[in-house]
């Protein structure tokens, strides 16, 4: 090293790295005190994060057309998880949106959905795998297309999965954030296009300490014939706990007795 050349000073440990130039971007009313994460998970692409009783995570539509697809665990105990029939029967609703909750497969409230954007999520198509892929969309390898090589959601959560010690026989429902399905009085689903837009989010609030696996690949039933998956933004934000009046504890009994089940955790 030239004598003439400045060592750049370590940064100061007890100073929080900036995570402004980042969430601001598709965030910015968020109090920078309480922001403790953030990151963008590209098309196609897939992450776990733990969330504590405490904190929350927004979702964020970075392009119109975007899907999330979200599978819940509990860290302890690790075999709970979420559990779509009884959150969607105790709820009596057939989509997800402000004010509800879901539940894992023991009665607990994993997530509460606190704000959104959207006002329509799908609980029900669950998500695409190599097959559905190939056939829809055709064959891009990595070794011929580097990292526009077309994934699956399927092999997405196994590989996410698998970090944490998990495997197939532990997949469950998925959430598809963003996407919207009607069911018509035949049971037929049908995809509704254009549900979501560019800026659109949705905040979960974690009720419980809850390992989140995400990926971003295309609804299973999104009509676009082009492998086009579309980026997430997300933010995981310091919250405090819910009050007794609050909007998805009060939604139905039921929510109160998720929630009165799950702070018994926690005494």
């Amino acid at each position: 090293m030239s004598e003439h050349t400045a060592t750049p000073p370590n940064p100061d440990p007890a100073t929080p790295v900036d995570a402004l130039p980042l969430w601001h971007g598709f965030a910015p009313e968020l109090d920078p005190a309480k922001v403790l994460f953030s990151e963008i998970i590209p098309g196609g692409g897939h992450g776990s994060w733990l969330l504590s009783r405490g904190t929350a995570l927004r979702l964020a539509a970075l392009d119109p057309a975007a899907n999330a697809s979200v599978i819940l665990y509990a860290t302890a105990p690790a075999h709970e998880r979420y559990n779509m029939p009884d959150s969607l029967k105790a709820q009596h609703t057939a989509h997800f949106t402000r004010g509800h909750v879901l539940m894992s497969d023991m009665g607990h409230a994993m997530l509460s959905i606190t704000a959104d954007a959207t006002g329509w999520h799908d609980p029900l198509a669950g998500h695409g795998n190599a097959t559905l892929v190939r056939a829809k969309y055709g064959v891009a390898s990595y070794q011929e297309t580097r990292n526009e090589w077309y994934r699956n959601a399927h092999d997405n959560f196994l590989l996410e999965a698998a970090k944490h010690g998990l495997g197939k026989r532990d997949l469950v429902a998925n959430v598809n954030f963003f996407s919207r399905v009607d069911v018509d009085e035949d049971g037929a689903m049908k995809f509704h296009a254009g549900n979501s837009k560019a800026g659109d989010s949705v905040d979960l609030r974690a009720e419980m300490n809850v390992l989140v696996i995400l990926n971003t690949c295309q609804h299973p039933l999104d009509p676009n014939p082009e492998y086009a998956p579309k980026p997430i933004a997300l933010t995981i934000v310091a919250t405090p706990p819910p009050r007794l009046d609050d909007a998805c504890r009060t939604f139905r009994a039921e929510n109160q007795r998720a929630f009165t089940l799950t702070e018994r955790l926690f005494i």
